[in-house]
């Protein structure tokens, strides 16, 4: 099981974040996104297009499962992967510590560019987002052990603060804001 689980919003942050991290860490970093992608051979979007969204969630949430009983590191999510019922439950069951970062659409709209790689933004992509949050953000509360604002911050700080996190649940800390 992996040490991090992190998992927001497109723009959060969770891959360079979890770069950073699994580099102070010293362990390793994976991304479900871009297992789905080395799965299928293919991109998101092309998979979007070429399969459908269903077909993309089935194996999101089948890279999810896996990665969560095989990955032992830092594991970054894809946005909507918490939308799974089952994935809910995987997350829920896991001893890794469960990290919503969160980030404001200020923030996340220059650092995504709502570019055709983010299939789910395609059409008006501040109002999708806002929409999307607006249906995400409870299960995110809701599965998060702890949650970091990205705004304004630099990856590595963000790995810093959770990195020191992490210290304290490994001390028995309460790891609930």
């Amino acid at each position: 099981m992996p040490k991090v689980l992190l998992f927001g919003p497109p723009g959060s942050g969770k891959s360079t974040v979890g770069k950073a991290l699994s580099k102070i860490l010293g362990t390793t970093f994976s991304d479900t996104d871009a297992l789905v992608e080395a799965q299928a051979g293919k991109k998101i979007s092309a998979i979007f297009v070429e399969d459908g969204e269903s077909a993309f969630r089935e194996l999101e949430a089948e890279m999810v499962a896996k990665a969560l009983r095989n990955e032992t590191g830092v594991l970054a999510l894809g946005g909507g992967a918490v939308m799974n019922p089952k994935t809910q439950s995987l997350i829920e069951a896991s001893s890794a510590l469960k990290i919503f970062l969160e980030v404001g659409i200020a923030q996340a709209a220059p650092r995504i560019g709502f570019n055709q790689d983010r299939p789910m933004l395609l059409v008006n992509p501040r109002q999708t987002w806002i929409s999307l949050m607006q249906v995400r953000l409870p299960i995110y509360r809701r599965l998060a052990d702890r949650t970091f604002s990205t705004d304004s911050k630099k990856a590595y700080e963000v790995a810093e603060e959770i990195a020191v996190a992490l210290g304290e649940a490994r001390e028995g800390v309460e790891q609930h804001d």
